[in-house]
């Protein structure tokens, strides 16, 4: 991945973010400085829960783990995934928060999913993977 495309998705993220606050589900954001802090932040956070939950174990079990997670959760694992990513996100960052905690990061994750890809698909032609 170049940095190019981490940049396109950090702005995708972002924009997708700071359009699910003006839904009724409970997403807050004080400003859009914050919406992008807390875009890189779930990026980051989203990297480092994959990888010790994904790669590591992966690295371990010659790539049988992570394809199982995958396959038999039918990308539920990613979704949890995200949902965790987002409820920490909002924990660490002052001015973004889940206002029914995780619930609202449940709903959260799916209108991120959808947004990010709808965002992606006009401005990219193909969809994030996730």
């Amino acid at each position: 991945m170049h940095l190019t495309d981490v940049l396109i998705t950090w702005l995708v993220t972002s924009a997708s973010l700071l359009l699910i606050t003006k839904l009724p589900l409970g997403v807050e954001v004080d400003n859009p400085g914050i919406g992008y802090i807390s875009a890189a932040v779930f990026g980051i956070l989203n990297t480092a829960i994959s990888f010790v939950l994904l790669t590591v174990p992966n690295t371990l079990t010659f790539g049988i783990y992570g394809f199982f997670a995958k396959i038999f959760t039918l990308g539920l694992f990613s979704f949890a995934l995200n949902v965790i990513a987002l409820t920490i996100a909002a924990k660490l960052i002052t001015g973004f928060r889940l206002e029914k905690g995780i619930v609202t990061a449940v709903f959260a994750a799916i209108a991120l999913a959808i947004v990010s890809n709808l965002i992606s698909t006009v401005l990219i032609g193909q969809p994030q993977l996730a």
